[in-house]
């Protein structure tokens, strides 16, 4: 940006101050209880992304057979809402009151009602207590999580990857999601039902076996979760799972549940063993999110709100098998002798990142065709010329204010391999009255140089030897209104 002159920022737009995003954030986990949501609702909801996952914890919830206390989750609910927030309620995990398998692992996590028809009924019963119960707070209802990974469909104890057998859980996991989402339409009416939270978005099977049990009949959405260092293929996964989708019922629309980056390399969890920064964590958020909304989906949800521990292989009794530490949060923390994130819960580059792109994607910016090229020109900051490389992604918008963006960024593997260099376009047909640069790491708004702007007439313009890197920056044509 050393050429560009600064003329301003994004403006920051809380919740409470737009009407819808198709942008949101998790705030999972607090079934476990693993951080304080005080502290982090102001924060979250001043991010400007509208949904807001969370876990239902069945166990926290139903401690006495037919006895339901929500009002620990009513407190959270309560708080987004109130902030102009959309809570969105994954129904999960297991309860040892029930499911004997529940009684060893921490959180109940993976341990699903099918081993008795009591199990089924007691989880028919608690689903449509709290449907009943956020009837009017809440209109989407997600069933289980990751169902097709090995820890969170477990059918005994000490259950590996070796033992399972996917067909099988499938069909299972379909029958019960189907039984779960006419519990929840019988109970709510105007409720919409989020199949799957898949783990494994590329692996289709599971996703046909499961809609073929008549799954496909009875839901709103089929979400999915994508974790993953390389990101070039993202694009190519959804537009298949959306295929499949089709094929059963193109009604049926996109959720992207779950999907983050870590901000430190000795994290567990998701994508561990790499060189994560927090510098990566940023590139990785907006990289992927901008891929989501361009391909469609009904909302993207960012993984995680804030650092907690992972705890997927917790054992009850046993701390030291859940205090396993996960950095994926735009909040950091600290945590206690128990593993629950503690202190003030600070700011991550990553959090101004997707403050950012709420904002300049706020409301109802959708992708759209805009005719463009990139043009090989001669330039002095790329060893003579501009780069062209088919890493190059390239994602058209309109915004909310009728104004259209170009977010481009050079996909290089962020693992390994940081870029920096230039690019030219001629683009068409666009409003070229103003053109501003955005950098979405931080929503800082530059003005383009009069050597880099070339009229072509009829509405073409060629923009010249304009900032290439590795993270998306937004070209943005028109005057704000």
């Amino acid at each position: 940006m050393e050429r560009l002159k600064k003329v301003g920022a994004l403006r920051n737009y809380s919740a409470s101050e737009i009407v819808t995003s198709r942008l949101g954030i998790g705030f999972e986990k607090l079934d476990r209880n693993v951080f304080d949501p005080e502290k982090a609702y102001d924060k979250v909801s001043k991010i400007g992304v509208k949904y807001a996952r969370l876990q239902s914890g069945w166990m926290r919830t139903e401690k006495e057979k037919g006895v339901y206390d929500f009002a620990w989750l009513d407190s959270i609910v309560d708080n987004l809402i109130a902030r102009g927030m959309k809570p969105w309620l994954c129904l999960c995990y297991g309860n040892p009151l029930y499911t004997p398998l529940a009684k060893l692992v921490f959180g109940a996590v993976g341990c699903p009602p099918i081993n008795s028809d009591e199990a089924k009924e007691a989880w028919l019963n608690y689903v449509r207590a709290t449907v009943s119960h956020f009837k009017g707070r809440i209109s989407v209802y997600e069933v289980w999580n990751e169902p097709d990974c090995p820890y969170s469909w477990k059918h005994r104890d000490g259950e590996t990857k070796a033992d399972i057998d996917l067909t099988v859980n499938a069909k299972e996991y379909g029958e019960f999601a189907l039984a779960t989402a006419i519990a929840v339409k019988e109970t709510d009416t105007d409720a919409r039902v989020a199949g799957f939270a898949i783990g494994h978005s590329a692996v289709l099977k599971f996703v046909n076996d499961a809609l073929s049990t008549g799954l496909y009949k009875y839901i709103d959405y089929v979400s999915f979760h994508s974790y993953s260092s390389y990101d070039m293929r993202r694009e190519k996964v959804i537009t298949a799972l959306r295929r499949l989708i089709d094929h059963y019922d193109p009604k049926i629309k996109l959720i992207q549940g779950e999907s983050g980056a870590q901000s430190r390399s000795d994290g567990n969890g998701a994508m561990k063993g790499f060189a994560w920064t927090r510098e990566k964590q940023t590139k990785m958020l907006l990289r992927t999110l901008v891929c989501d909304l361009y391909c469609g989906l009904e909302f993207s949800s960012y993984f995680s709100c804030m650092d907690m521990i992972e705890a997927l292989h917790g054992r009850v009794g046993d701390k030291s098998s859940y205090l396993d530490y996960g950095y994926f949060g735009v909040l950091s923390a600290e945590f206690d002798e128990d593993g629950r994130a503690t202190g003030e819960y600070t700011e991550k580059p990553s959090y101004y990142a997707l403050s950012a792109l709420a904002s300049l994607m706020r409301e109802n910016a959708e992708p759209i065709n805009i005719p463009y090229a990139l043009e090989d020109l001669p330039s002095r900051r790329v060893n003579g010329r501009d780069c062209t490389d088919d890493s190059i992604k390239v994602y058209p918008f309109r915004l909310c204010d009728g104004r259209t963006a170009l977010i481009y960024w050079n996909a290089v593997y962020l693992i390994t391999t940081s870029y920096e260099g230039t690019a030219s376009f001629s683009v068409f047909g666009q409003d070229t009255e103003e053109i501003r640069l955005i950098d979405l790491r931080d929503g800082s708004i530059y003005e383009l140089t009069e050597e880099m702007t070339e009229d072509l007439g009829d509405g073409g313009v060629r923009l010249k030897n304009i900032p290439l890197t590795d993270t998306p920056l937004a070209l943005v044509f028109g005057k704000e209104k």
